[in-house]
């Protein structure tokens, strides 16, 4: 084989069809729309998974969006609703006929529908509510009466039961002749005669053991219960702590009444930590790149707002070192570099102090060692930028007392970056105040402030 020759590798054809979704399946699948070739629309559309489907609705404009939809019609798939970011799931649900709505919601779980709902304005609501089958409607409607954003709103109303006193072969039976199983599931919940969960046991086991052995024998150590108006958030941090399954959902008489699963349980902590790094931006949690541009301008404008007035309140500590500015140049040079340095430093430990109450690492138990760790950090980084920074002010501007003043300067802003970092996010948290949303506009000041307050102050103090 010569040298010139190319191999066309597995590895390379992999590479090219690593998304199942990309620019040439999205301009075919345009082109069909566009010839309104409904047949060939399906043949493309059939092999993707919903969650493609949903991002391809997302990427293209609404007119396209509005077409491809009516020209798909009854092959739409309730997963598609699920999966479908909420900013356009509306507006695809108002395009849906009556009767495509109404299958493709039948195929739902009740805790999708649920889902569905709670984003939608009445009329919308109650057409989907409408093409539910009775018991499925008052499920449903059972869910939304719970607390927003709780566990009664994220479980599913499908739950696989047996009574405790039950052995291995009445519960294969039960399950070989039963119509109505979810489609997954992975526990059977055990429950007493007054429908309390007392237990789990997996279907590995269960498929694993002889008919006679008894249910009781087989349950899980680990077996965690959910009360239906525990908040979501907390429900994930179980499921994440204990390294949960499923987990059945109690009400305020302890009776079962709906399971959670971990697919929901990691969808809940996906959207908690996506929520704490946009709030850390100051962005909305709502944000989506399909928003409109009025919408996103409302959502960004206040927080940019509150930027404006911090960077006044610095302002207004450089203006009263005006002189001293003005009669050494080199402190509007070496300025910058303090605040932006403490900037940094506060940013970082904001981050992990943030991150870690989001997980509940950072307790009453261990704050005070955490507080000082990151002020230690602070002060051994401040040190050396220091004699860095000591350094480039001689050699940059010939004065040794300008490099101890940005040496000084360096240090105390670094310091107090560590426990400005640390310490806001946990007394907002304390004043009921998300630390994610609010914190990084208050550590800005504070290490802006305290960064031009230490330099130019030292500067007037040593130099003139």
């Amino acid at each position: 084989m010569s040298d010139d020759q190319t191999i066309e590798t597995p590895e390379a054809e992999e590479t090219d069809d690593a998304y199942s979704l990309d620019r040439k399946a999205v301009a075919q699948i345009l082109f069909a729309v566009d010839r309104e070739d409904r047949d060939e629309l399906v043949a493309l559309m059939d092999p993707l998974h919903p969650a493609d489907i949903a991002d391809l609705l997302e990427q293209i404009n609404a007119f396209d969006r509005m077409r491809l939809i009516k020209l798909y019609d009854k092959e739409f798939d309730g997963d598609i609703l699920s999966e479908l970011d909420e900013s356009i799931r509306e507006e695809v649900i108002g395009i849906l006929s009556p009767q495509v709505l109404a299958d493709a919601v039948r195929e739902l779980d009740s805790d999708d529908v649920v889902d569905l709902l709670e984003d939608l304005n009445q009329p919308q609501q109650d057409a989907i509510l409408d093409a539910l089958e009775d018991s499925d409607r008052v499920a449903v409607q059972q869910s939304l009466t719970y607390p927003e954003y709780s566990a009664g709103r994220l479980m599913q109303r499908e739950v696989v039961m047996a009574p405790e006193h039950w052995n291995v072969g009445e519960a294969i039976d039960y399950l070989r002749n039963s119509d109505d199983l979810p489609e997954q599931f992975y526990h059977i919940v055990l429950v007493d005669p007054r429908l309390r969960p007392v237990g789990n046991v997996t279907l590995g086991k269960l498929m694993g053991s002889r008919r006679e052995v008894m249910l009781q024998s087989l349950v899980e150590e680990t077996f965690h219960v959910i009360p239906v108006t525990q908040y979501e958030g907390d429900v994930a941090y179980a499921f994440n702590q204990y390294h949960l399954i499923s987990a059945p959902v109690v009400d305020e008489n302890e009776r079962l009444v709906g399971v959670i699963t971990i697919d929901d349980a990691m969808a809940v902590l996906d959207e908690e930590h996506e929520e704490d790094v946009l709030r850390l931006a100051g962005v909305d949690s709502e944000s989506s790149l399909s928003d409109r541009v009025i919408g996103t301008t409302k959502r960004r404008f206040p927080w940019l707002f509150v930027n404006l007035i911090t960077a006044i309140l610095a302002s207004l500590v450089i203006a009263q070192f005006e002189d001293a500015i003005a009669t050494i140049v080199a402190l509007a040079v070496l300025m910058p570099i303090v605040a932006s340095m403490g900037g940094n430093a506060g940013t970082q430990s904001l981050t992990v102090a943030v991150r870690a109450l989001a997980t509940k690492d950072l307790t009453g138990s261990n704050v005070w060692r955490v507080i000082r760790r990151e002020v230690l950090v602070g002060l051994i980084n401040g040190l050396a930028f220091a004699v860095i920074m000591g350094i480039v002010g001689l050699v940059w501007f010939g004065s040794p007392q300008l490099g101890y003043v940005i040496a000084a300067a360096m240090v105390i802003n670094l310091v107090v970056a560590g426990l400005a970092g640390t310490g806001i996010p946990i007394v907002l948290e304390k004043l009921g105040i998300d630390p994610a949303l609010a914190s990084g506009a208050f550590v800005t000041t504070v290490t802006d402030v305290v960064g031009f307050f230490a330099f130019l102050g030292l500067a007037v103090l040593v130099l003139l």
